[in-house]
């Protein structure tokens, strides 16, 4: 009893002295604390995004380079991503944010141009490795449909929604003067307008004559130089696609009745051939039934066998819920390849790059509303490429992740060779083909590893050194589970209405490599890795009743206080439950569900192959009636061989080698009679709890106004009426953000005593005010103010700003720590800052970061001799804090970091050393105290969209700079930093945007980067011969300068499109004059390159800008030089 008494006196102290301490916090006590020396300053920091990777989002345009060996995706938020070789990625992004309709690569020129939605080309510079804009075209009057730039032509033909063809040229960016109006076009042939222009291109043969597709079904061959159609070609299904045989005497259209017309370009009165690839062919000769249109086809030829006819579409209409196909027709053969997604474009890769040569196709690329697959034409049966893109991320929605950099070496290669066993088989044997560019050079040497939480209960672990991306290993965490066979066996899922495995919260200890998840479904498990394969008997598992339960306590001054929970779990320890898994019981007396969990484990044997294996499977179960609340936080140790979790309804602590209960608290209960809130007795819920599917929302779009970017833990609780529109809202809000809900339509809410604090499961506008852990860190410290050494204790951080520290007595190591229990006691210490708890974190005296301690990994699937068992029983857990080599004199600090504030407290004294109020307005969202220069810092993301760092300890303000607004709650979910100035967060649902704060990586990220352009040889033109030279066959050439430039074509209304310089640079005009001159002044420009990376920056940029300046002119001269010429005299 009177140790009782003197915790409670310590606990009186406390508080008492809380007041004395808000006076003191915003100076800190000189005269106490030691002067650290702190190394970081603000100039070691600096922000830039450094790489995206993923699959493009809303992908819409397709094009490659097949010189360079470089794939262009374009997207319709506006984005362009560039692939070339494994590793060589890039991503821009167009200012206007307009969907790209259509990309042409200027073949083996290092440019690409960009057709959008707003009726803008834009022309992009890759001989740099960021790329740019050199030149920008609007047209105001006209909308652009089409575009084609023939290979090794500087005149672009641009098709209109009105059925005009206008000619800009790519090196200025400036329209001709020619253009070829729709009416002349088409003349008397039809009486109404044929549409708009679908399809441009010039016969292969003969660059002089251009083949125009008008969508209502006319195609016209039109004589450049005549400035006439030649033949005109009808047909009454609208026109889709239209492409060439090499020879240029044929040409194929795909119509929207899924038919393909085959024309002879002499005999425009009906094509030589009509064929129905995916028609049911009806007998006596009668049409076959109309199909689905077919979108696009390619005529590809080779010179041993049969052409490729590939098209995308054209099925019939009887085939419901069949998948988008892919078709290959060649020779009698037609293979109909299925695929997961809808085809928004393809393209066959060939070759040559000469549309007058054998194409001999080699493989198809195809671009899928969320893959990308590339399939091999050369082998029987077309297999597809293993695609060595990070494509998959989004393989099931990403609902959480992490970030870990400077891991410990070892873990990429143990994750790899687990992951190498995953792999499918059955793949091309070649290699991938698109390998353009060059790697950059990584500077950074230290390994990195993200790790993303899936809504299908999946985890995948990812190498992301050198900011690069590759997927080591998946866990299914699902595989412990009955799967439900139909939808009437569903009654335990209920707490949420889909993806009831989806990942909530992920805790890895990388040293141990201890993994433990969260799941929506109220479920833990925890992971050993092991790289043996076994066969689990039973699964291990535990049921845990966490009960939110006030007495009627009206204050914290009522007469008897409810007495300090005794150390629980330290005689009878809960024990395993027997082979038979519980639950039976299904509900109560009073005909209420109770004592079920969510889900079934699994009661048949689980062979768990090589990789992480399930070690324990915790669930919360349900409680009269009431379904248990998601886990909001979550700690696994290995050192102590502990997990602990939390929710709104309170805490529990499981230790996962004894199998045991050691601790089941409601939040209230962990206070004591310190409680400093008022709560009223709880009442009965009515409504369910709202699903926690908001998780993985993957609509896009939702833009949350400034009035709703308020705390979500923050929504006081003053207002008597909510309309159910704004509850909505905050539920939406708070499912999204993949904390617990508990939110009822019929928001009556009483203005009591406590609504000064805040609603705790982020938006439980409910009669009681939940008080949820939002934080939890094992580690080695004092735990009271009377501690003269450190000892192993928990520290608990709830959503009201409250910190509550736990005190563990750990038996000894090896045989005994499984025989005798852990004693958990609370300790009475309790901290208090505004705003929910969100990290924590421990400096040594010196001001240097005390990891948590941890046990070093080792293969527990081996038996262990005799000698190593004699070595363990010796040893007691690791614990790699220097803190208990500590002398008693030394003393530590605590870092808290809550949503809107941080402070630093001296222990074991429990003074508030230091103290920053972070923001004033908005919240914090994530907080990680993390390493960088040889030094440690707090970086936290702000709701209204600011990334700031403070020094440690003493909190001053190192970086403060204005980054994104929190549109979207995926970003809040995924955020997060890492060491050495590394974060990361989900920019979209497919892909992860890594930035960096440090400002070292800043100056080298331009290094790290990789090249997409690399000097290639242009292969040779394909041989005329003799006879075809003689006899005047071949490929007919056009001078289309002397048709299209000023001086023959006068100029062009300067009404119809504005020309805007684009931001480009001076390497953007060393960029587009190489495309103008030709080989002279390409050696040029590679002597200039060169000269240019030796030179210092300082000393360069004058002579640059001088340089830049003559050579244009000389190039202008060199054009008007060799204006006369044919392209292949140069």
């Amino acid at each position: 009893m009177r140790k009782f008494k003197k915790v409670l006196d310590g606990l009186t102290a406390g508080s008492s002295s809380a007041s004395q301490q808000q006076q003191q916090q915003q100076h800190p006590p000189g005269n106490r604390e030691p002067e650290i020396q702190e190394t970081l300053q603000s100039e070691h920091f600096q922000l830039c995004k450094t790489v995206r990777h993923g699959f493009p989002y809303q992908p819409s345009a397709l094009a490659f380079d097949p010189v360079q060996k470089i794939l262009a995706v374009g997207t319709q938020t506006g984005a362009l991503r560039l692939f070339g070789r494994p590793g060589v990625e890039c991503y821009c992004q167009h200012d206007s944010g307009a969907a790209v309709i259509q990309l042409q690569f200027l073949i083996n020129e290092g440019a690409l141009v960009s057709v959008l939605a707003d009726d803008t080309l834009h022309l992009w510079n890759l001989r740099q490795k960021r790329p740019a804009i050199l030149h920008s075209l609007k047209f105001c009057r006209e909308r652009v449909t089409f575009c084609h730039l023939p290979f090794q032509s500087k005149w672009l033909y641009v098709g209109t929604e009105r059925g005009n063809i206008h000619i800009v040229n790519v090196e200025s960016f400036t329209l001709s003067g020619y253009v070829i109006m729709w009416n002349k076009a088409i003349e008397l042939s039809s009486k109404s307008h044929p549409g708009p222009v679908v399809h441009i291109s010039d016969n292969p043969m003969d660059e002089g004559k251009l083949l125009i597709g008008f969508e209502s079904g006319t195609v016209v061959l039109w004589d450049l130089k005549s400035k006439k159609a030649d033949y005109r070609y009808t047909y009454d299904e609208a026109i889709h696609s239209v492409a060439w045989h090499h020879e240029g005497k044929q040409f194929i259209c795909s119509h929207s009745d899924g038919t393909l017309t085959i024309w002879n370009v002499r005999s425009p009165a009906k094509p030589v051939q009509t064929i129905t690839p995916h028609g049911k062919q009806l007998k006596d000769g009668k049409k076959p039934e109309p199909c689905k249109p077919i979108l696009k086809v390619e005529f590809k030829t080779t010179r041993s066998g049969e052409p490729f006819i590939i098209l995308s579409g054209g099925l019939s209409y009887d085939t419901v819920g069949r998948r988008p196909c892919l078709t290959v027709m060649h020779g009698k053969s037609t293979a109909v390849l299925e695929m997961d997604y809808p085809i928004v474009d393809f393209l066959t890769l060939c070759e040559t790059p000469y549309p007058n040569d054998f194409q001999e196709p080699y493989a198809v690329v195809v671009l899928l509303e969320k893959d990308l697959v590339l399939i091999d034409l050369a082998q029987n049966g077309y297999p597809i490429f293993e695609n060595p893109y990070p494509l998959s991320i989004h393989e099931s929605p990403v609902t959480c992740c992490e970030y870990f950099a400077d891991c410990p070496v070892d873990l990429i290669p143990a994750l790899y060779s687990v992951g190498a066993r995953q792999k499918r088989q059955g793949y091309s044997k070649k290699e991938w083909p698109i390998n353009g560019g060059n790697w950059g050079l990584g500077a950074q040497s230290y390994p990195e590893i993200i790790i993303t939480g899936h809504a299908d209960g999946s985890v995948k672990f990812w190498d992301a050194s050198a900011i690069t991306l590759q997927v080591l290993y998946k866990l299914k965490t699902s595989k412990v589970f009955e799967k439900s066979r139909n939808k009437d066996d569903r009654p335990n899922t209920d707490i949420v209405d889909e993806d009831p495995y989806a990942i909530q919260i992920i805790s890895w200890c990388p040293e141990s490599r201890m993994l433990c998840i969260a799941g929506v479904s109220a479920h833990v498990i925890i992971y050993r890795f092991s790289k043996q394969e076994v066969i689990t008997e039973v699964i291990p598992m535990l049921e845990v009743r966490l009960l939110y339960e006030i007495n009627d306590v009206e204050s914290p001054e009522s007469e008897q206080p409810p007495p300090l929970s005794t150390p629980v779990g330290g005689s009878n320890p809960q024990p395993i439950p027997p082979q038979s898994h519980p639950s039976t019981s299904s509900s109560s007396s009073d005909g209420l569900r109770d004592n079920v969990p969510c889900l079934k484990v699994k009661n048949s044997p689980l062979k768990q192959s090589p990789g992480y294996q399930t070690e324990l499977v915790i669930q919360l179960v349900w409680v009269g009636g009431e379904p248990p609340q998601q886990i909001t936080s979550l700690a696994v140790n290995s050192s102590y061989g502990l997990v602990v979790f939390g929710n709104c309804n309170g805490i529990a602590m499981i230790d996962y080698l004894q199998k045991a209960v050691l601790l089941n608290l409601g939040t209230i209960e962990l206070y004591g009679s310190n409680d400093p809130y008022r709560r009223e007795p709880r009442s009965p819920r009515k409504s369910r709890q709202p699903s926690g599917a908001g998780l993985c929302d993957i609509n896009e779009g939702i833009v949350v106004p400034e009035d709703r970017c308020k705390s979500p833990t923050s929504v006081k609780t003053k207002s008597r009426k909510f309309s159910k529109m704004v509850a909505s809202d905050i539920a939406k809000m708070s499912r999204k953000l993949s904390l617990p809900t508990d939110l009822k339509p019929d928001l009556d809410v009483k203005d009591n005593s406590f609504s000064r604090s805040r609603s705790s499961s982020v938006t439980s506008i409910d009669k009681e005010s939940r008080e949820a852990i939002s934080a939890l860190h094992f580690c080695e410290t004092f735990t009271r103010k009377a501690d003269s050494s450190p000892s192993p204790s928990l520290w608990v951080g709830t959503t009201l700003g409250t910190v509550l520290v736990i005190a563990l007595n750990l038996p000894p190591g090896a045989e005994q720590r499984l025989l005798q229990p852990v004693i958990v006691s609370p300790s009475g210490t309790i901290l208090r800052l505004k705003g929910a708890v969100l990290r924590m974190a421990f400096l040594d005296t010196t001001g240097c970061l005390l990891p948590p301690a941890y046990e070093p990994w080792k293969e527990h699937n081996v038996p262990e001799e005799k000698d190593e068992k004699e070595k363990l029983k010796k040893r007691r857990p690791v614990s790699v804090s220097p803190s208990s080599s500590q002398e008693i004199s030394e003393n530590q600090y605590a870092v808290i970091c809550s949503e809107k504030q941080a402070k630093v407290i001296s222990l074991p004294t429990q003074n508030c050393a230091y103290k920053q109020n972070i923001t004033e307005t908005s919240f914090v969202l994530r907080g990680d105290i993390v390493a960088l220069n040889n030094s440690i810092c707090l970086a936290c993301f702000c709701a209204n969209g600011h990334i700031m760092t403070f020094s440690l300890p003493s909190l001053r303000p190192l970086l403060d700079v204005y980054y994104l607004p929190l549109t979207n709650m995926r970003i809040a979910r995924t955020f997060c930093f890492t060491n050495n100035g590394q974060a990361l967060y989900l920019v979209s649902p497919t892909e992860i945007q890594r930035l960096t704060y440090s400002q070292e990586t800043c100056e080298n990220l331009q290094e790290m980067l990789g090249e997409l352009f690399t000097p290639v040889e242009t292969p040779e033109a394909p041989n005329r011969g003799f006879f075809k030279g003689l006899f005047g066959g071949g490929a007919q050439s056009l001078d289309r300068e002397e048709l299209f430039g000023e001086s023959s074509s006068g100029k062009a209304s300067r009404s119809l499109a504005q020309h805007i310089p684009g931001p480009g640079g001076i390497e953007g005009v060393k960029g587009a004059a190489s495309g103008v001159v030709g080989e002279l002044a390409r050696a040029r420009l590679a002597l200039d390159e060169r000269g240019q990376k030796l030179g210092d920056l300082e000393e360069r940029t004058a002579a640059m800008l001088s340089s830049a300046d003559s050579f244009s002119k000389h190039a202008h001269e060199m054009m008007l030089k060799y204006k006369d010429k044919k392209w292949y005299q140069f």
